[in-house]
């Protein structure tokens, strides 16, 4: 089975001054079909734009995290954003200038209200918003009803230890007691805090047998080798090669089919090669893997790790590289919570945690080294991850990227 946790976390401390609603009348936008695909369209690119930034502070690690729930949390910084902030904000999560933030908060809610009802025998997938304000200051009203039961009061000032205490305990009970210690060395200045916890527990719809999982070779690089514990299948699987990244492209799917995993693979131990595809990666090249009729069916031969990845990463350097612009700073603008004017976060914190094995993940075995071409290859085709690979997974409901990672080394 594969469990997936995620939790990004923004903490805010607040002064003073007024603010203001998402928009001068915002009961004048209805939820359209059309903001709901802007908002996706903004979420692939921002999680793209993302996974290149964090590949490029962390070359040499393994690397797993929520583009989905890292989205989630900034889109609540910036409900609450005015002025210089709220134009930095809009540019780090790719929000169409045309789209009002009103729209932008339709689509968010109508989001929201439809994954409450697309359940599935299959996997869970949760998405849940949390937003913990000092009960010494008070919401904006309208912010406020918007907010509803993701508002809650708490007291940082006299008793900081038992918030902390009570935000990871929400954030325990919503990943399922995976990640149980997000928040550390709380400040009692901290007045709000920013938090979304994704959880994810699925089944493959072709599960890998136990008894085909052997140790073998790893190559992390052309003179480093390690052993893992490898999952071996053969079946029909979608399968493409994408001249664009180049690499090899294998969807994965999980009971249920709206949930799957791409893994993208670059020819065997070709120099730099995941760093290659992440460089190429953008939302044309995603599009072109996800959409429905993309690839076509075919049996192959799968092998694939089994492992776990554990992350926990500071964002905010990570966001400003995004266009995230002052909104880490002291001199950010977030008015619209409290109508204060000097409202600014102090801290991003984003952890994650990806478990892979055999019920809830698909692999195959072949040692064969892999010649990138164009033609239609032969069939069976021998689809080995016995070297590093860029993973996601993709909810087609959505149109979401839900979680993303690199794999480079079992040492990591």
């Amino acid at each position: 089975m594969w469990w997936v946790f995620t939790l990004s976390c923004l903490m805010v401390v607040v002064a003073s001054a007024r603010g203001q609603c998402l928009t001068a009348d915002d009961t004048a936008v209805g939820a359209g079909r059309e903001d709901r695909r802007e908002l996706s369209a903004g979420q692939q690119a921002f999680s793209v734009a993302l996974l290149q930034q964090l590949a490029a502070a962390l070359p040499a690690s393994n690397l797993f995290f929520s583009p989905y729930s890292t989205h989630q949390a900034l889109l609540l910084a910036y409900f609450g954003a005015a002025n210089q902030t709220d134009a930095a904000l809009r540019r780090a999560l790719r929000v169409p200038q045309q789209q009002s933030k009103a729209a932008t908060w339709q689509a968010y809610r109508l989001e929201k209200f439809l994954r409450n009802f697309n359940t599935s025998d299959g996997h869970l997938f949760t998405s849940s918003n949390r937003v913990y304000i000092s009960n010494k200051l008070k919401m904006r009203p309208c912010l406020a009803e918007k907010f509803d039961t993701e508002l809650a009061s708490i007291d940082y000032e006299t008793n900081v230890e038992a918030a902390q205490k009570a935000i990871n305990a929400w954030v325990s009970e919503q990943t399922h007691g995976q990640i149980n210690n997000l928040i550390q060395g709380l400040s009692p200045a901290s007045t709000v805090t920013l938090v979304n916890a994704a959880y994810f527990k699925g089944k493959w719809q072709s599960q890998f047998q136990p008894e085909n999982t052997h140790k073998e070779v790893f190559h992390i690089s052309h003179s480093k080798q390690a052993l893992v514990e490898m999952m071996k299948q053969k079946g029909t699987f979608n399968y493409m090669i994408s001249e664009r990244l180049g690499a090899h492209v294998l969807e994965l799917p999980y009971k249920g089919e709206d949930i799957s995993m791409f893994i993208l693979l670059p020819p065997f131990l070709k120099s730099n090669g995941v760093d290659a595809i992440i460089k190429q990666l953008d939302v044309d090249s995603l599009r072109e893997i996800t959409e429905q009729d993309a690839m076509y069916p075919q049996t192959v031969e799968v092998e694939i790790p089994k492992f776990t990845v554990e992350s926990r990463i500071e964002m905010q350097q990570v966001f400003k590289a995004l266009g995230a612009g002052d909104a880490f700073e002291k001199t950010a603008d977030y008015s619209g919570f409290t109508g204060k004017p000097e409202v600014f976060f102090n801290s991003a914190i984003h952890q994650a945690k990806i478990e892979v094995n055999e019920e809830g993940t698909e692999a195959a075995a072949a040692t064969a080294i892999f010649l990138f071409r164009s033609a239609r290859p032969l069939n069976p085709t021998k689809f080995v991850c016995n070297h590093p690979f860029v993973y996601f997974l993709f909810d087609r409901m959505s149109q979401a990227v839900l979680f993303m990672g690199v794999y480079r080394s079992p040492k990591n």
